[in-house]
């Protein structure tokens, strides 16, 4: 029997995520909704791909929960909302990275299997 894997752009596993990775973007600089979209992949490699359905509606809920402050400025013609981070922020991007730290070192020696002396 031949198994074909496909690749999913958002598993069930990534819930959290897009939260965890649009703070920690935010950390270094501001930047307006679909130049999140695209630091998001290439930050990963494009082991992750969110699209603007994702991102859009994690940044507006950070922004109502006081994570990010916004600014609206005139690009080109057009008008952009720039995201950045608070320090409300800042202290749940420490939060959610904490948990996602030891989620993954706890997976990663499962993975590894058990260690011997």
């Amino acid at each position: 029997m031949t198994r074909t894997m496909t690749r999913t752009t958002n598993p069930n596993f990534l819930n959290g995520v897009p939260e965890l990775l649009v703070l920690r973007l935010l950390r270094g600089r501001e930047m307006y909704g679909y130049e999140l979209v695209q630091a998001i992949r290439e930050a990963t490699g494009e082991a992750i791909i969110l699209g603007e359905g994702v991102v859009y509606p994690v940044l507006h809920r950070l922004e109502r929960e006081g994570a990010l402050a916004s600014r609206r400025q005139a690009a080109n013609g057009r008008s952009r909302i720039y995201y950045s981070l608070t320090s409300k922020g800042e202290k749940r991007l420490a939060d959610i990275a904490g948990s996602w730290e030891r989620i993954t070192d706890a997976i990663r020696i499962v993975l590894e299997g058990p260690r011997h002396a």
